[in-house]
């Protein structure tokens, strides 16, 4: 069947997936082909202290996004969606979303981004003797609790983005494996919360006389493969605000973005890892073992089937280096030089090839938000350099690309030199590694390992969790997840990789150590920013 005959009959599949600044609609074809896209940009904003969206601007997002979807179908072949073989949401992992009685939000919510709750995080850490991070739904949860926030006593049901989008459109309150273990840690032996942390929650809230316990309010959990429910008709109108899309369709468990960059990167089986560098990074290494102890910059997550993940998340990333591109594309327009923003990215990234590999001395810190990797509440996007430093439009943008990625390979040092985890493959996903190869050799550089790039990175976590709701209902073999993926998706294919060289590993190794050194620069340009 062509790619009109299978969206005419139905056979489609849907994934999207609602990233930092673009929410993101991919079709693809019964053997896992994209046939059409849809985006609607966004931003978050700013309210009162803390990063939120509204729900006004998640749904308007999202049927704007189903909407340039449905025009490009319509445009390409001609053709109505109907009906669809599955849906599956996606979104950015964390964050607090609670919800009363009546379903309504009971403060905005709050997303990853926030690093207000390092006083909770801290006491949980210590609890539960495991590394729980600022932005997981239980250190939110607890900091509004020990900050007495009225709306705590009102909670009947505690989500995320993804986990509220998938409630909405099909009634049922669950989330996958790999979501859920970012709102509390997940047992890998039961797919699950964990129990022993889950008791010592809820004793330690006791005395606060809430009439729940956690499980009362948290989502059911489920593994991919797995159905998650049904679009009801009033889902299929959320979605679809033409009336066309026909309810009824099957719905794969909601995913967090980092599950569904493993999807899409093959790389959940153990001994496989993933970059994701877009606004912000992580890195995803699937473990042979636990660690032996818990490390306050690596979060314990799993994959979509419940595999542990040893993950170093970063808030920033790219954003500091898309402000610098901003800055020089003004200066182009005022030249009347015509270059699209793509060369111009292009241009600019591959320039940084022939800088010095230590970037001449120059520093770049990112951080446009708070770091917690490097202890940093809040950010102020910073360069530093010395008046004998080899101040170069290469260097400049070398640092640059380095800066981007400084706290990942922090974080990273930590399992494959102290833990020394062992990784067979690394693939590299996101708009860090768009312009070939560029951003490929500098985290080979930085993380001293091979790193693939495959065709389908550009199609990110709106493809990968189209391929798992594809999981859920074209499966015939009943293959494992890294099976399917290996055998069916991939079909063997690892990409295009690229090996580190010894001269960029030493250059980098001295960037990060002088990196490390200067940290005191940028906490003092927190301190004291206007």
């Amino acid at each position: 069947m062509n790619a009109k005959e299978i969206i005419s009959s139905g056979r489609a599949i849907l994934g999207i997936e609602f990233g930092s600044t673009r929410i993101k609609a991919v079709l693809i074809d019964p053997d896992n082909k994209p046939i059409a896209q849809g985006s609607h940009t966004w931003e978050n904003q700013l309210v009162d202290g803390l990063w939120t969206y509204s729900t006004e601007a998640i749904w308007y997002g999202l049927q704007d996004c189903y909407a340039d979807l449905r025009k490009n179908v319509l445009k390409e072949y001609d053709t109505e969606i109907e009906t669809l073989a599955a849906i599956g949401f996606s979104a950015m992992m964390h964050g607090y979303m609670p919800f009363n009685e009546s379903g309504d939000i009971l403060v905005p919510f709050r997303t990853w981004r926030n690093t207000n709750t390092a006083k909770a995080a801290a006491e949980l850490s210590s609890l539960f003797n495991y590394n729980i991070p600022l932005r997981w739904s239980i250190s939110h949860l607890y900091e509004a609790i020990i900050d007495n926030e009225e709306h705590v006593q009102d909670i009947t049901f505690l989500t995320t983005l993804a986990g509220y989008v998938h409630w909405q459109v099909t009634g049922q309150k669950v989330l996958g494996v790999g979501d859920a273990s970012g709102m509390i840690p997940v047992d890998p032996f039961t797919k699950t919360y964990d129990a022993t942390m889950v008791a010592k929650f809820d004793k330690l809230i006791a005395p606060r006389g809430f009439s729940w316990k956690l499980l009362d309010i948290l989502p059911r959990v489920l593994v991919a493969g797995e159905n998650a429910g049904f679009i009801t008709p009033e889902g299929a109108l959320k979605l679809d605000v033409s009336g066309h899309l026909k309810p009824g369709i099957p719905v794969c468990p909601p995913e967090g973005d980092a599950g569904t960059g493993m999807a899409a990167t093959n790389a959940v089986k153990q001994r496989t890892g993933n970059v994701s560098a877009g606004t912000s990074s992580f890195s995803m290494i699937v473990l042979e073992k636990p660690l032996s102890k818990p490390y306050e910059p690596i979060d314990i997550v799993t994959t979509p089937d419940g595999s542990l993940v040893a993950m170093v998340h970063c808030n920033n990333c790219t954003s500091e280096i898309n402000a610098w591109v901003k800055l020089f594309k003004e200066y182009q327009e005022l030249l009347g030089v015509k270059q699209s923003t793509n060369d111009l990215y292009s241009t600019l990234f591959n320039v940084a090839m022939s800088g010095d590999a230590d970037c001449g001395g120059l520093m770049a810190y990112n951080y446009v938000s708070g770091e917690p990797v490097t202890g940093l509440s809040d950010g102020r996007p910073l360069f530093v350099r010395s008046a004998s430093d080899k101040f170069t439009l290469a260097n400049f943008m070398r640092a640059q690309l380095y800066g981007a990625i400084g706290v990942l390979k922090i974080g990273n040092d930590i399992l494959l030199k102290e833990e020394h985890v062992k990784v067979d493959r690394i693939t590299g996903h996101g708009g860090y590694f768009t312009t070939p190869k560029v951003g490929q050799r500098m985290l080979a550089a930085a993380l001293n390992s091979p790193i693939s790039v495959m065709e389908t990175a550009g199609e990110g976590g709106a493809w990968g969790i189209a391929l798992l709701a594809n999981y859920v209902v074209n499966n015939p073999q009943k293959l494992n997840l890294a099976d399917y993926l290996d055998q069916v998706v991939f079909a063997g294919n690892t990409g295009i990789e690229v090996a580190p060289t010894a001269e960029d590993v030493e250059g980098f190794n001295r960037y990060i150590a002088a990196y490390k050194a200067s940290l005191p620069i940028e906490q003092a340009a927190v301190e004291h920013k206007a």
